[in-house]
């Protein structure tokens, strides 16, 4: 860390121009930041950047990256989640999954209209998955992830999340959710420090470690394969569902089902990876008809962020992947394009509150809530990205982006509700 950096950083804030007067003071330490962070601040009412700081350098985005999802979904999804495309052929009701995360998903505020439509219909389900053409797991994931909740994988049919729930009832004992995968639960002897319930790289294989501190709550990732998607159908439908493999048919029809703000939500305020992977998988539906995210992202920097101040290195649709690259300008960008897309009231319920919600819950704390904002984090990386209401009534947008930082996570935050707080009340 070079103490410098800090100084030059702190002297664009200071004032070395009327439009860069911001914070009188900051009290910094030579661990908090790495050089390696930049700062843009816009009015969009002016159309004009107020503050830019290592604007034009690329940092990893970690979840920031669901801003590119977000505006993507907004411009291609229309109002709610396509849940599937059918075919009926005399007895049998030919189905291709299109991604739909909402499905029997206890995190969402959802209708069972998919639910129902395949319960009641009297014809016998048949399911492909031709068109599902990418990785459970995305490029530059941690392999060491796949069994934490935050790294469920990518399905044509998506249900309970991807996730199988794990806790223990009155009596101690283990319950899963769905109960499908009750008997798939191991009980192991080895004493863990912790106790563990772990899942095999390549099954569902349920290990349960007992250890010296308790725990009482686990969500782990479902394994998918074909075969496995039919059997919980089958369960939970109560109903014969089998695995064909046929082509999408151009003449397929569209079921719908959750309206997009509650998964938008979900996505946005508690940074829901398996959410924005699944919206991906949609928007490349809609465009093409293949289940695949490189579709959607190569559609949406053509066709709807041609102008983006820097081409993104975009390469799923979380920010779980390491490869992804975005300078701050170009979320800024993104924000504003956002910002003239749909209604500040709209879009404000749709974001992470400072002090009161989400993954900024119990940062940025005011009276009167200033930030509606994106996070992104990873080891070693943090970003902020959103809106700032100022003290004066304006509604500015501004990104922040640390990457290689030595210090804790908090440490940093604490100089970033800094600057911004100053921000506010500069402004």
């Amino acid at each position: 860390m070079r103490f410098g950096f800090w100084i030059g950083f702190v002297s664009l804030l200071i004032g070395c121009s009327p439009k860069t007067h911001i914070i009188k003071q900051i009290q910094l330490t030579e661990t908090t930041f790495s050089d390696h962070t930049g700062f843009v601040l816009f009015d969009p009412s002016q159309n004009k950047t107020l503050i830019a700081y290592n604007d034009q350098k690329y940092f990893t985005p970690a979840s920031n990256t669901k801003i590119f999802t977000f505006y993507t979904s907004l411009k291609l999804l229309g109002d709610s989640a396509i849940a599937f495309k059918y075919k009926s052929v005399n007895d049998s009701l030919l189905i291709w999954g299109m991604g739909d995360p909402s499905f029997l998903n206890r995190e969402v505020s959802t209708n069972d209209r998919a639910f129902s439509f395949l319960k009641n219909n009297p014809r016998k389900i048949y399911l492909s998955q031709s068109h599902f053409q990418t990785t459970a797991l995305g490029a530059g994931w941690s392999c060491d992830d796949y069994p934490f909740g935050y790294s469920p994988e990518r399905s044509a049919f998506s249900m309970y999340g991807n996730l199988i729930v794990i806790q223990k009832n009155n009596s101690r004992k283990l319950v899963a959710t769905p109960s499908f995968f009750q008997a798939y639960i191991l009980e192991e002897t080895a004493i863990h420090q912790t106790e563990e319930v772990t899942r095999d790289i390549d099954a569902n294989t349920l290990r349960h470690f007992p250890g010296k501190k308790n725990r009482s709550r686990w969500s782990v990732p479902i394994h998918f394969s074909p075969a496995l998607t039919a059997s919980l159908l089958r369960d939970t439908l109560k109903k014969s569902v089998e695995i064909i493999v046929m082509p999408l048919p151009k003449d397929a029809q569209t079921l719908r089902s959750t309206p997009l703000d509650s998964l938008l939500k979900v996505m946005m305020v508690e940074s829901d990876n398996h959410i924005a992977e699944q919206l991906l998988l949609q928007c490349a539906a809609v465009v093409s008809d293949t289940l695949q995210p490189e579709i959607a992202i190569r559609y949406s920097t053509k066709k709807l962020l041609a102008d983006l101040p820097d081409a993104p290195q975009w390469v799923d649709g979380s920010g779980l992947s390491r490869f992804n690259l975005f300078t701050p300008r170009s979320i800024v960008h993104v924000w504003n394009k956002i910002y003239n897309t749909i209604p500040s009231d709209r879009l404000f319920k749709l974001l992470a509150v400072g002090g009161k919600s989400g993954t900024i819950k119990n940062w940025y704390k005011a009276e009167v809530p200033y930030i509606y904002a994106k996070t992104g984090t990873l080891s070693n990386n943090h970003c902020l990205s959103g809106f700032i209401k100022t003290k004066k009534g304006k509604t500015l947008i501004f990104s922040m982006m640390s990457n290689n930082y030595v210090a804790s996570t908090s440490e940093l935050r604490k100089q970033m509700e800094t600057i911004l707080k100053s921000t506010y009340e500069k402004y």
